[in-house]
C-alpha cells in the first residue's frame, strides 16, 4: 500500500453524484499524487468510477434519510474500512455521508477530515419536528467530533450561517463555492435559432420544483403558444420525493414539457437553449446546472433560495422569483422572451461569472489546497 499521507478517502451516498460533481476533483487528487479511493453503495455505475483509476469500496450506506441505527452501521463500517486503508484523510460528500463519516473517521483515528455539505436542504428548510430536532442536532454532533483538523466545506455562505447560528464552530468552517464547470466543454456559444427553449435539468423529485415548473410552462405556453420547456433527467423511484414516471411521462405526452430522460449531453443541451431554469424550493449547495448554464452563456431563471441565488443573480445573470411561485416563474420566462437583449446582456455576465468564481480548475485547486493544508 502507499504511504498514508498520501491516501485520500471519498465517502459518499451516490455514486452518480459522485461522478458528477465530484469525479473531476478526485482525478485531480489522483494526478497531484494521492491515491484515491471511493466508497458507497455498490450499484451500477462503479465500473464508471473505477475506469477513471479510482478504487471503490462498497459500504452499507443508504440514500435517504437519517435513521440513527443506519447511520451507526454505516459509521462502523467506515471505521473498520478506514483501519484497514489508513487514509490520511477522509472527504465525506453530502449530509447524509457527513454524519457516518465523522464518527468512522474519529473511530478508526484517521487524522484530517473535510465534510463537504452541498446544501443544507430539508434538514434546515423542512418544518416538521423531526428536521427541526436535526437541525439544532446536527450542528452539535459535528462540534462535539470535530477537532483540529476538521473542516467543514460549504459552497454558499447561507449554509455556512446556519450551521453557525445553530451551533457549529465557524473557525472550523471553509467556503469554496460549488463543485466548478469545465469552461471549455460549455463554451459560451450565440443564442439558437427558433422559439425561445427553457431547459431544466435536475433530480426529478417535488423540492426541485418540477411541478411549478409544469405549471408555470402551462402558463407561458397558455399566452405564447411557441415556448419549449425541456425536462432534462431520470426517474428516481427509490426516492420517496421522486416525481412517479408516469406523470413525467402525462405532462410530456400533454405537450406542455418536453420530457428527455437522462442525457449525458448536456454542454450541447445548454447550447440549444435560451434559458436555464432551477425553481428550487429549497437550499442548494450551489447548483450544478446553473453554473453549467452561466458557462454556456444563457439567462438564468431560478428560486431565491440558498445556492441558487450565488449563480442567478437578479438582474445581473438572471432572475430570480419567490420558491413555490408558478406565477412568478411563468412571467419571469414571459419577460426574457418579450425583451431578448436583456436575456442576452444577463447571459453574457453569467458566461464572466462562470470564468472568474465558478472555473473547475480553480475550485479543483482550492480544495486540493484544503488537503494539503490538513496534511501536511
Amino acid at each position: 500500500m502507499p504511504p498514508p499521507d498520501r491516501r485520500l478517502l471519498f465517502l459518499i451516498n451516490d455514486t452518480g453524484f459522485f461522478l458528477s460533481h465530484r469525479l473531476a476533483l478526485a482525478c485531480a487528487a489522483r494526478d497531484a499524487g494521492w491515491q484515491v479511493h471511493v466508497a458507497s453503495r455498490a450499484d451500477a455505475r462503479v465500473p464508471e468510477i473505477e475506469a477513471a483509476g479510482l478504487t471503490f469500496h462498497a459500504l452499507p450506506i443508504e440514500r435517504f434519510g437519517l435513521r440513527p441505527l443506519g447511520e451507526l452501521r454505516t459509521a462502523l463500517a467506515v471505521a473498520r474500512l478506514c483501519r484497514r486503508l489508513r487514509p490520511a484523510l477522509l472527504h465525506s460528500v453530502t449530509l447524509k455521508a457527513v454524519v457516518p463519516g465523522l464518527l468512522g473517521a474519529r473511530l478508526a483515528g484517521v487524522p484530517a477530515i473535510v465534510l463537504a455539505v452541498t446544501g443544507v436542504g430539508r434538514t434546515y428548510h423542512d418544518p416538521g419536528l423531526v428536521w427541526r430536532l436535526l437541525q439544532r442536532a446536527i450542528p452539535r454532533y459535528l462540534a462535539l467530533l470535530a477537532r483540529d483538523r476538521t473542516r467543514l466545506l460549504v459552497q454558499n455562505p447561507d449554509d455556512g450561517r446556519a450551521l453557525a447560528a445553530a451551533g457549529y464552530l465557524q473557525p472550523r468552517t471553509v467556503l469554496i463555492r460549488g463543485s466548478g464547470v469545465d469552461l471549455e466543454a460549455f463554451a459560451a456559444t450565440p443564442e439558437p435559432a427558433g422559439p425561445t427553449t427553457v431547459l431544466l435539468a435536475s433530480r426529478l423529485i417535488a423540492k426541485k420544483g418540477i411541478g411549478v415548473y409544469v405549471e408555470a410552462a402551462r402558463r407561458a405556453r397558455a399566452e405564447r403558444p411557441g415556448f419549449r420547456f425541456l425536462l432534462v433527467g431520470a426517474p428516481d423511484p427509490g426516492n420517496p420525493d421522486a416525481i412517479p414516471e408516469a406523470q413525467l411521462r402525462a405532462w410530456h405526452d400533454e405537450g406542455v414539457v418536453e420530457w428527455l430522460g437522462r442525457r449525458d449531453d448536456m454542454a450541447a443541451l445548454m447550447a440549444a437553449a435560451h434559458l436555464v431554469c432551477l425553481p428550487s424550493q429549497y437550499g442548494e449547495g450551489v447548483p450544478r446546472c446553473l453554473i453549467e448554464g452561466a458557462a454556456a452563456g444563457r439567462a438564468l431563471v431560478a428560486s431565491d433560495v440558498p445556492g441558487c441565488r450565488e449563480v442567478c443573480r437578479e438582474g445581473e445573470t438572471g432572475l430570480l422569483v419567490p420558491p413555490g411561485d408558478p406565477a412568478a416563474l411563468a412571467g419571469a420566462f414571459l419577460r426574457l422572451d418579450a425583451e431578448p437583449a436583456l436575456r442576452r446582456t444577463l447571459g453574457a455576465r453569467a458566461r464572466a461569472v462562470a470564468e472568474s468564481e465558478f472555473d473547475l480548475a480553480a475550485v479543483n485547486a482550492r480544495t486540493l489546497a484544503l488537503y494539503e493544508s490538513l496534511t501536511e
